[in-house]
């Protein structure tokens, strides 16, 4: 076994897009990498503290991983939300009044505006992130909180040239239903988890159990952790990220 490896972060401009990367402090190999894209409203370093959980691990017997956290491309400044950004412009009292009426189908066959041009800046990053490390989509998790979490799936079926290997996924939803379902069976032969709160007050679970049905019905290995808790990504989610990370490394 080698000794534990250190890890060091920097700023980086991979693509279009502004990211923390946290990567081994050595020369050695990268054999896997990591993106995880924060929610609406955060600042583009808010799921940056995971990355001393992702990586307390033992020694590890070859390769590093790389952890990319990419801010959205979109500053909330002007709009009450200092430090804030988005992938996509939304109104959350919109989608929770859509939710309190009932018009389920409303919320699931959105097509926000916004998404193409965030799916089109979250893949050009990502390839560079891959090129960086000498990898392809095989080893590449992708994941995300909330709307991060949302991206995700649409950068998954409809921005990368390949799916990756795995999808993390922290109280995401269903969206683009109408896009999505003709597509998801893309994602058949990647290793997929959700985690999402039995008392989310912003995407209420449902929406999360949505997608996993989605990705079930098209013959996706989906693995769905329910918590008690509201709109956050618990501990027990973290874990079984870190062991995904690790995985095939």
């Amino acid at each position: 076994m080698m000794p534990n490896i250190k890890y060091r972060g920097s700023r980086q401009q991979l693509g279009p897009l502004s990211c923390v990367v946290v990567r081994p402090d050595t020369d050695i190999p990268i054999g896997k990498v990591a993106v995880f894209c924060h929610g609406f409203g955060a600042s583009g370093e808010d799921l940056v503290g995971l990355a001393g959980e992702l990586l307390d691990v033992h020694a590890h017997p070859t390769n590093g991983v790389m952890l990319v956290f990419p801010a959205a491309p979109i500053s909330l400044d002007d709009e009450g939300m200092p430090g804030g950004r988005a992938w996509w412009r939304l109104s959350i009292q919109r989608l929770m009044d859509a939710m309190e009426a009932g018009h389920y189908e409303r919320v699931r066959e959105e097509v926000p505006p916004g998404i193409d041009e965030a799916r089109d800046k979250l893949s050009q990053c990502i390839q560079a992130a891959l090129s960086l490390a000498s990898l392809d989509e095989g080893s590449l998790l992708l994941g995300g909180f909330s709307q991060g979490a949302m991206l995700s799936v649409d950068t998954a079926l409809r921005g990368l040239s390949e799916p990756p290997s795995q999808i993390v996924l922290f109280s995401g939803a269903l969206i683009c239903e109408r896009l999505w379902k003709p597509l998801a069976n893309r994602l058949a032969n990647s290793e997929v988890f959700q985690s999402h709160g039995n008392f989310d007050p912003i995407l209420p679970i449902q929406m999360g159990a949505w997608l996993r049905e989605l990705l079930l019905e098209s013959g996706c290995n989906v693995s769905f952790l329910e918590f008690d808790g509201p709109h956050t990504i618990p501990m027990a989610a973290i874990t079984r990220a870190k062991e995904m990370l690790f995985t095939n490394c």
